[in-house]
């Protein structure tokens, strides 16, 4: 849903040639699926919990359940640049996220769900 609300056009007009492609996410600890078709338009973005039916790539989230919400909401306020994605590898050195086929398909879901530089998340001082 905050992806609907502040989601930043830019990087679904780059998803290219992954158009349509499923990309399924994998909550281990819950054993439960969500599976994303990349858009090259954030109205046309969807998501659904159900395992895929053909993913081009697998991002499997290893956390404790209490956990789970927390590294969703940090990958979606990350900001969509290089140092958001550099940001996310506290996830995947320690193995807590894997990514299992297609490494470029499972980055652009990834830079879909970056909202960070919405100005929704810019701090007032």
């Amino acid at each position: 849903m905050l992806v609907d609300l502040f989601g930043l056009d830019e990087p679904y007009q780059k998803v290219g040639k992954y158009k349509g492609e499923e990309v399924e996410l994998y909550l281990k600890e819950l054993d439960g699926y969500i599976t994303f078709t990349l858009s090259s338009e954030r109205n046309n973005f969807e998501c659904c919990a159900q395992k895929a039916k053909a993913p081009l790539a697998r991002i499997t989230i290893n956390v404790k359940k209490e956990k789970i919400l927390q590294v969703l909401s940090s990958i979606i306020r990350s900001k969509n640049n290089i140092f958001g994605l550099t940001k996310l590898l506290k996830y995947v050195i320690p193995g807590k996220a894997r990514i299992k086929g297609s490494y470029i398909a499972a980055i652009k879901l990834v830079r879909c769900l970056m909202i960070g530089k919405h100005e929704v998340y810019k701090q007032t001082t």
